[in-house]
């Protein structure tokens, strides 16, 4: 019996970095040593994570550890964006432990991010690293409501991926090592308040998108019923909702 393809498997990606993304891959892919399977690529994010938490915890007394902490993020982007392509190149099987492990490790490593910035700023910013996980909690809620009930796993917001969201903050970092704490403690606010926007922005286009999708299904099934009553019209039909 032919069992449907997992919808999770694939991705919908427009970022402004997806299509070098896509053109390294074919490049890269093969040249991955057989030894190194998918989930081992997946479950790096562990070790990445806590990586990011001792390098950051180290750049409270000197912020040149941030440089570490940048590597690594790189590293983790190299792991978590061939993990799945691995998978698929040599049909190991693993499409929906993939796609949970992946995604629920992405929110690992996105609180070791906001972890580590609460090891070096001043504890006067905890509140809005607080709330700025939350908000980017809040993306990927929507993202994931929205996949199960379109079936389409968007990742990407007004060209704004995962890979757009790693270089951001490797440019913070460098930001940080140059120039010191103080402008981006003022600066999480001003982030914050452009995330706030986006979620509800994106929320919105989200739920109008369902809410047609749901009227065109409810057309069709007053359609059919009409169609229904038509050619057959001593036999009962039950009511659309």
């Amino acid at each position: 019996m032919e069992t449907k393809q997992f919808a999770g498997a694939e991705k919908t990606n427009s970022s402004f970095l997806s299509p070098l993304e896509r053109k390294l891959a074919p490049l890269v892919i093969p040249r991955i040593p057989g030894w190194i399977e998918t989930y081992h690529l997946t479950m790096l994010t562990v070790l990445w994570s806590l990586l990011i938490m001792v390098f950051s915890f180290l750049a409270a007394t000197n912020i040149r550890w941030l440089w570490m902490v940048s590597l690594v993020i790189a590293l983790q982007w190299a792991t978590d964006h061939y993990d799945g392509k691995v998978g698929k190149y040599r049909n190991t099987g693993l499409v929906r432990w993939g796609y949970y492990m992946d995604h629920l490790l992405d929110y690992v490593f996105l609180c070791s991010i906001l972890i580590g910035y609460a090891f070096i700023l001043p504890e006067s910013s905890r509140f809005q690293l607080l709330l700025m996980l939350a908000l980017f909690a809040g993306y990927d809620f929507s993202t994931f409501l929205a996949f199960a009930a379109t079936d389409r796993l968007k990742i990407s917001f007004l060209k704004f991926g995962p890979t757009e969201f790693r270089l951001a903050v490797i440019i913070i970092n460098g930001l940080l090592i140059s120039f010191g704490t103080k402008h981006m403690i003022g600066g999480l606010k001003w982030v914050n308040g452009g995330a706030a926007i986006g979620l509800v922005f994106l929320v919105y286009r989200t739920q109008k998108k369902i809410w047609q999708h749901d009227m065109e299904g409810r057309q069709q099934k007053i359609k059919v019923r009409t169609e229904v009553v038509r050619d057959h019209p001593f036999v009962p039909v039950k009511e659309c909702s």
